[in-house]
């Protein structure tokens, strides 16, 4: 148990309590926020700005909970300025931090995109995780199998946002090889997921949205 009675996983990865939820959970599975100079809450998508860490689940629920409770000034101790749309301003932050990530992982050749080199990834188990656009045909999603294992697909994407990650105009089929910077990817997409309520166990999409 560390200080401050927060336990760490197995992996001896540090977690960090819920300020809506009350979940304690591993830090990579969340956000963290800091209270500016001017008492404004400011999210900490990179985990590097300076001051007291407030943490929360990456779900619009969470944040409608912890606005309804006063929940930042609770955690901060102080009075604090959340401005009303911060759960859009980090779902926009979150996306483009994994379109970042993914667009790093093109260029050091981890990555590749389009149906035929990703089914030939997928084919020499060269593939350790499958990204499909939100808004594709969900017809030709299904002609392509996720690698076994489990955070192995990613759908929480458009196919324009994830077209940025490649320079295109737009983007279904990605897949990226193993490695480290496949494993932020998947982090940060997990977050981006649970921002838009999609459930990538599956050939999901954002709720609401209607596919092509």
């Amino acid at each position: 148990m560390t200080r401050g009675g927060r336990n760490k996983d197995r992996t001896g990865e540090p977690e960090r309590r819920c300020i809506a939820t009350g979940e304690v959970k591993p830090t990579s599975s969340m956000l963290r926020f800091v209270v500016g100079p001017d008492g404004t809450v400011v999210p900490d998508l990179l985990g590097k700005l300076p001051g007291r860490g407030i943490w929360i689940t990456p779900t619009r629920k969470a944040f409608a909970v912890a606005a309804k409770k006063g929940a930042f000034a609770r955690a901060a101790k102080s009075s604090v300025h959340v401005p009303e749309d911060l759960a859009k301003t980090v779902e926009a932050g979150l996306a483009e931090r994994v379109i970042h990530l993914i667009s790093l992982a093109r260029k050091a050749s981890v990555a590749v995109a389009g149906f035929e080199k990703v089914k030939d990834w997928l084919a020499k188990d060269q593939a350790e995780v499958l990204i499909q656009a939100s808004d594709g045909s969900e017809r030709g999603k299904s002609k392509l199998r996720p690698p076994r294992g489990k955070k192995s697909l990613i759908t929480c994407l458009t196919q324009d946002e994830l077209g940025l990650a490649f320079g295109r105009e737009h983007v279904i089929h990605a897949a990226l090889a193993g490695g480290g910077l496949t494993k932020r990817v998947v982090d940060e997409a997990a977050k981006l997921s649970s921002m838009r309520d999609v459930d990538d166990g599956g050939t999901a999409r954002r709720k609401g949205t209607k596919t092509r």
